[in-house]
């Protein structure tokens, strides 16, 4: 018999006032400024200019947001879309759905536009923030955990998710334990983040390999995550769409760190604004 469990959040929205201040909301603010912070430090710690990581992440973000929503719409259109579904819900972003496929895809082109902007080498940005995205990605699953959403299998150990029956899988609606897949997600990418930080103070990573590090590293554990979680999801060949996509987003990885292996650090990693060099400091 389970005498232990992680009981789930009683709620995941609280209102101040006419506001509501939703749980899934803090985390996703919260893991960006994590992310930004670290990426930061580590971006000035290589030669850039201070403030770009913050310049850079007004116009990745965003773009990354969408990206994130966009992947998963039209990974999942069954939800949204067709008999007796509500298509305005796939605006409502605050019940969960962000894919990290589509907000690393549109975010890089985001980061890429930002990278231009700021004279900043994109590989080297890439790597100066590859650890705090592992983060903000840990801190944004207990958004998940909050909206109950993302379990796994139903599961006896002490560590069992407590899940209440309004969210509770139609297939085991007495059953109330499942695996915790937010929390197994959320410690494999501190992990992740911890061996990129690691790796590239003791490798010197460069040209974009920490962060080839990172996707490769968190897709090694995405994989098995997702084959653990029951939610409705497209199949391919009897795998989860996110599953493939782990594979080949993990080759991707694994070859580019291989071809890219005798590269170093940039020498530069960001051109001085014209109008710095002749006001003598760094660009507001």
């Amino acid at each position: 018999m389970v005498t232990a469990s992680i009981s789930s959040p009683a709620r995941g929205v609280w209102h101040l006032g006419p506001v509501p201040i939703r749980a899934y909301a803090l985390a996703i603010i919260v893991g960006i400024v994590v992310a930004v912070w670290l990426g930061e430090r580590r971006w000035v710690a290589r030669g850039g200019l201070p403030g770009t990581v913050a310049d850079i992440a007004t116009i990745a973000v965003p773009f990354g947001l969408v990206g994130g929503r966009l992947y998963h719409v039209l990974t999942d259109p069954e939800l949204y879309f067709g008999h007796g579904r509500r298509p305005i819900e796939a605006l409502y972003i605050w019940r969960g759905g962000l894919g990290i496929w589509g907000a690393v895809a549109l975010g890089g082109v985001g980061a890429w536009i930002g990278c231009r902007r700021r004279g900043a080498a994109l590989g080297a940005f890439g790597d100066a923030i590859a650890p705090g995205i592992a983060l903000a990605q840990a801190i944004g699953r207990f958004g998940n955990y909050f909206n109950q959403e993302l379990f796994g299998r139903p599961t006896t150990l002490p560590w069992a998710l407590r899940i209440d029956p309004a969210h509770r899988p139609v297939e085991t609606p007495e059953i109330g334990l499942y695996h915790p897949t937010f929390l197994y997600e959320s410690l494999w990418d501190v992990g992740v983040a911890g061996l990129v930080i690691w790796a590239d103070r003791r490798f010197r990573l460069g040209a974009g390999r920490a962060f080839a590090l990172y996707l490769a590293a968190y897709t090694a554990g995405r994989a098995w995550i997702e084959a653990l979680r029951i939610d409705p999801a497209n199949r391919i060949l009897g795998l989860r769409l996110n599953e493939w996509t782990s594979v080949a987003v993990f080759l991707g990885a694994v070859a580019y760190i291989w071809l890219r292996r005798g590269s170093g650090r940039e020498e530069t990693v960001q051109r001085v604004p014209v109008a710095a060099a002749t006001d003598g400091g760094p660009a507001a």
